[in-house]
């Protein structure tokens, strides 16, 4: 894996969490606006959209950079539509890094031919 890569796998990891954290956090002020006087969901509803356009961007990025399959590229899309699917793609996000990161030493010191 070429630094580039890992870069844009990271960039979407580090982006994935906080969109599920804001994403909760948006729908909790919405049920907190509609039962009582506090309204955040403007602040809120703008944090969620900033992270929500990065991690689609940074999606872009590695879908393009990795060359996953339709497959794959489409779970992590999905992931990011569902509430807490940011902290599970973080976690997948990691291992396939970590993953990437053994193989490329592998391949170094010449244990395996990929």
């Amino acid at each position: 894996m070429d630094i580039k890569t890992a870069t844009s796998l990271r960039r979407l990891r580090l982006v994935s969490a906080p969109e599920a954290v804001s994403f909760l956090l948006l729908l909790l002020c919405s049920v907190l606006k509609r039962t009582t006087d506090f309204n955040a969901v403007p602040v809120m509803g703008m944090v969620h959209g900033v992270l929500f356009i990065l991690y689609v961007i940074f999606w872009a990025d590695a879908w393009n950079r990795t060359k996953w399959s339709l497959k794959t590229a489409a779970l992590y899309f999905v992931l990011s539509v569902l509430p807490t699917g940011g902290f599970f793609a973080e976690r997948m996000l990691k291992r396939e890094a970590e993953n990437a990161v053994i193989a490329s030493r592998a391949r170094n010191d010449g244990i395996v031919n990929a």
